[in-house]
C-alpha cells in the first residue's frame, strides 16, 4: 500500500529517534538508522510535525539496574501491570537522549518528553503506562485541528506500537509507516505489535 495523500489535518509524530536506540546506544533497536532517509525525505510534506524522546531521570524504575536480581528485559509486577525492564538508557541530559545527529529536526512544533515520572514507564506518546495520565498530545492535536496521525520511529514493538493504539483510541485515524519504523523484536513482538495495531484499526503501510 502506498502513502496515502497527505493533507494540512494530518501529523506525523516521529517517536523517539534517538542515541541510545541507535547503533551503538544502550538500547540499539537492530537497523535502526535506516529509517532515517524516509523520515528525512518525507517530512517536508507534513505541516504538523511532533516529536517524541523519551527523557527518563537517574535510577528510573524501568531500569533493570535498581531492581536488585533481575536483567534486562525481564518483566516484573508494578503497580500499573506487567513492566519489561531496560538497560539504563535516554537519561535526562546525557548524549545518549539526544536525538540522532542526522534526524531533520527543525520542522517539528513540539517535542512531547515521555518517562520522565520516576515511578511509570512511558512508551506511547499520548498516556504514560498506566494507561490514564495522559501527556497532552491528544488535547494539543484537537487543538490544532489534526484528525489523522502518521506514526513512525523507534521502536515498533514498543513506543510506536502504543503511541499507535493509543491514537485511536483518543479517535484519530492512524496510519503506521513501516518503513519509518524498526522493532526490537523480543520473542515475536513485531509480529505481536502488527496484530494488535491491525486489530485496533491502525492503517499499516
Amino acid at each position: 500500500m502506498t502513502l496515502p495523500d497527505i493533507k494540512d489535518t494530518d501529523c506525523l509524530i516521529i517517536i523517539d529517534v534517538q542515541k541510545d536506540f541507535c547503533t551503538g546506544g544502550s538500547l540499539a533497536v537492530p537497523d535502526a538508522e535506516s529509517i532515517l532517509p524516509w523520515i528525512n525525505d518525507n517530512s517536508s510534506q507534513f505541516k504538523n510535525i511532533v516529536l517524541t524522546q523519551d527523557w527518563h531521570p537517574a535510577g528510573h524504575s524501568s531500569f533493570a539496574s535498581v531492581h536488585e536480581g533481575h536483567a534486562p528485559f525481564e518483566s516484573i509486577s508494578m503497580p500499573y501491570g506487567a513492566q519489561t525492564l531496560w538497560p539504563d538508557h535516554c537519561v535526562q541530559g546525557s548524549n545518549g537522549a539526544e536525538f540522532h545527529d542526522e534526524l531533520l529536526t527543525n520542522q517539528a512544533q513540539l517535542i512531547i518528553r515521555k518517562g520522565f515520572r520516576h515511578e511509570i514507564d512511558s512508551y506511547s506518546a499520548f498516556y504514560e503506562n498506566d494507561h490514564s495520565t495522559t501527556t497532552g498530545l491528544a488535547g494539543y492535536l484537537r487543538e490544532r485541528s489534526i484528525s489523522r496521525v502518521f506514526c513512525v520511529g523507534l521502536a515498533l514493538d514498543y513506543c510506536v506500537r502504543f503511541s499507535a493504539l493509543d491514537a485511536r483510541r483518543e479517535g484519530f485515524e492512524t496510519v503506521v509507516v513501516e518503513a519509518g519504523c524498526r522493532g526490537i523484536d523480543i520473542e515475536g513482538s513485531n509480529d505481536d505489535a502488527r496484530q494488535a495495531m491491525a486489530s485496533a484499526g491502525v492503517t499499516l503501510v
